[in-house]
């Protein structure tokens, strides 16, 4: 099922988010809030709440702050978050993306050359990071696969957030892994394409020239209904803030969404993509 998290997916953790997680907890209980009763007042999911409080989530700086204010902590939260450290399993260039990936309200993804990777199964991007240059050893192998699947937690935590992704065809038609990876990969698409806040469209070969030739990119809207954009070559990434820059690539999108597949074309060539492995 999409709602199942792959068994060992569990993120890595470190000394400093479980000490940072127990710190909340212990100012929650002070507080005489239950989960439940703290996440709407913080302004996150009951999901994220918990995950911090393990320890395995690393918290925005808006949680932070917002935790601080709401539980009187003293500047201790603030202060215990400035010791966090991040799991590994995550290039340094991306880290801050994925930081604000889980503050979105709309999330945007243009990808022309694999499945995206918050559509990403387990044995899919195992296969890719498997297949890497220079290669990985077993550990950061392990690592790198879980950061991936921890991230699109968001999928289906985040019930309220819009998603839109558009996909190059080619980037499904070409085999990267054997016929039951890709198998699984697709229909795992095709679940996730069914939920009311994802859409998913394809970009289809005869389009020919499009608006999103210039290489993948990625737009999010922050609770605070600010804009932030991601773009990503060979070994780098882009954090995008400039408000020109951004407003850009936001016309690149909204034009690539008009030039692909409906979202019901796409079910059908997914489809078909499927029954030809």
């Amino acid at each position: 099922m999409a709602d199942e998290v792959p068994k060992g997916s569990e993120p890595e953790t470190s000394e400093s988010l479980k000490a940072f997680g127990e710190v909340v907890k212990a100012f929650r209980r002070r507080a005489g809030l239950t989960q439940e009763e703290f996440a709407p007042l913080v302004g996150y999911s009951l999901p994220m709440v918990a995950s911090v409080e393990q320890g395995r989530r690393l918290p925005s700086k808006e949680f932070v702050e917002r935790a601080e204010e709401l539980l009187d902590a003293f500047g201790v939260i603030r202060a215990a978050a400035k010791h966090l450290t991040r799991r590994a399993g995550l290039a340094k260039w991306f880290e801050k993306w994925a930081a604000l990936e889980p503050q979105a309200v709309t999330l945007y993804t243009f990808e022309p050359r694999l499945a995206p990777g918050l559509l990403q199964t387990a044995t899919y991007a195992r296969t890719l990071f498997e297949k890497q240059l220079p290669a990985m050893s077993d550990d950061k192998i392990e690592s790198s696969l879980v950061a991936r699947l921890d991230r699109t937690r968001i999928l289906t935590e985040h019930t309220e957030t819009i998603f839109s992704f558009i996909i190059e065809e080619h980037a499904l038609r070409r085999k990267v892994a054997d016929p039951d990876v890709m198998r699984e990969q697709i229909d795992h698409i095709l679940a996730l394409g069914e939920r009311r806040n994802i859409d998913i469209q394809i970009m289809p070969l005869s389009r020919g020239h499009h608006a999103g030739l210039d290489g993948p990119l990625c737009l999010l809207e922050t609770k605070e209904h600010t804009w932030q954009a991601y773009s990503e070559g060979q070994g780098s990434g882009q954090l995008i803030s400039d408000p020109k820059e951004v407003s850009i690539l936001q016309q690149r999108y909204a034009r690539m969404r008009a030039q692909a597949l409906s979202v019901e074309a796409t079910v059908s060539l997914v489809r078909e993509l499927r029954g030809a492995l």
